[in-house]
């Protein structure tokens, strides 16, 4: 048994051009074997119709289904090859696994692949407590951590300059990283050839829409148990579109800054401030939504070493948003260094762990629905019958 077990690894690692499948890997592609001899979920999401492209799942393919996953739950709660099953099919918590596995394996710089185990809830915000502190330290050594109310001019503060120029590379980098990363992953399981018309705008109302964290019947997803919520759908909306709003608000004000010579502060009904505190009020409700989902999701659900990842994301999103509007609420007064260099610490440290945390999830995942809208346009290619 050892010796078939053995052959079949080397056979396993020859199609996929010598590279061996991780025990992780090797377990989703056991799992989809499962499921393709079943076909019982088909209808559920974009990963079975996917799956029953293949016959054989090698290291693309599992990265590609694992991307396309959005880890609703529903095909757990509906498997009867689920645990106690001797069969043991989990695909959320094995899809799960092997997504964190390939943002490590993609990451550019490959030496910070491993920042992806590390990114938990603590790291996240020490480093935010950190980068805070040595800006209030900064501030207390020029003796303007407290002074007369400045009319909310953060750059009398900080110069504009200064901070474009920090910001400016910590998140040009934190972008060139992610391109990087997903180029590569692209490379890897692109299915090649020309996009025929209409997967690019298929692919983004998906990701736009969320449309598979509906569950395959527009219910919604499994949490705590198996009964169907749409409040998980309705929490990454308000996450994500929360953050568009907020970075419109900073494009907007960029082109005040530089088209329009317009300078900041800008009144509170202003475009730039009005987009800020919607944005800010998404990235509020949103993050706090998803923590409390995550506290209480079922532990069969998810791959639990990636929980600290998943909690530090939410938090800084959250921190960023809380201390965001604490800045807005309070720019007239005394307090306002204090409140900036709280925000700003707390936005660097996201900026920082862009590449390396729960951010790279919605990149990747963007990718995968892109490579399902092109090739569900193709035919299948596989010999089968009378084909």
């Amino acid at each position: 048994m050892q010796q078939l077990e053995a052959l079949a690894r080397e056979a396993a690692a020859l199609a996929n051009g010598g590279r061996a499948l991780s025990p992780g890997e090797a377990e989703v592609a056991r799992q989809m074997q499962v499921c393709n001899a079943c076909r019982y979920c088909e209808g559920f999401c974009a990963v079975f119709p996917a799956m029953t492209r293949r016959l054989e799942f090698g290291k693309a393919d599992i990265h590609y289904l694992a991307n396309l996953c959005h880890n609703c739950g529903a095909c757990l709660h509906a498997c009867q090859y689920a645990p106690p099953h001797e069969f043991a099919v989990n695909v959320p918590q094995s899809m799960a696994a092997v997504r964190g596995q390939t943002y490590a394996d993609y990451a550019w710089p490959a030496g910070l692949g491993a920042l992806y185990r590390r990114n938990g809830l603590t790291l996240a915000l020490a480093t935010a407590a950190g980068l805070s502190l040595f800006l209030v330290l900064l501030l207390i050594a020029r003796g303007s951590l407290w002074s007369a109310p400045l009319a909310g001019n953060f750059y009398a503060i900080f110069p504009h300059n200064t901070l474009v120029g920090m910001f400016g590379a910590v998140f040009g980098f934190a972008i060139l990283a992610l391109a990087l990363g997903v180029g590569k992953f692209w490379r890897d399981v692109s299915p090649g050839g020309t996009a025929p018309a209409g997967a690019a705008a298929e692919a983004a109302r998906s990701a736009l829409t969320l449309r598979y964290l509906g569950g395959g019947h527009g219910q919604g997803c499994n949490d705590a148990d198996d009964a169907f919520s749409l409040w998980r759908r309705r929490w990454h909306h308000a996450t994500f579109y929360g953050f568009m709003l907020c970075f419109a608000a900073t494009c907007v004000a960029t082109v005040y800054h530089y088209a329009l010579g317009l300078k900041a502060p800008y009144a509170l009904g202003s475009v730039p401030v009005l987009l800020g505190t919607a944005g800010g009020i998404g990235l509020l409700a949103g993050p706090a939504g998803l923590l409390w989902l995550n506290l209480r999701r079922h532990p069969m659900h998810g791959d639990a070493a990636q929980r600290p990842m998943d909690r530090g994301f939410i938090a800084l999103l959250f921190f960023t948003s809380l201390s965001g509007l604490a800045l807005l609420a309070w720019r007239d007064t005394s307090a306002m260094a204090l409140l900036l260099a709280l925000h700003l610490g707390v936005v660097m440290a996201l900026f920082a762990t862009l590449p390396y945390g729960k951010f790279a999830h919605g990149i990747f995942r963007g990718a995968a629905l892109l490579k399902y809208a092109i090739e569900k346009r193709r035919p299948t290619g596989l010999q089968l019958g009378s084909d």
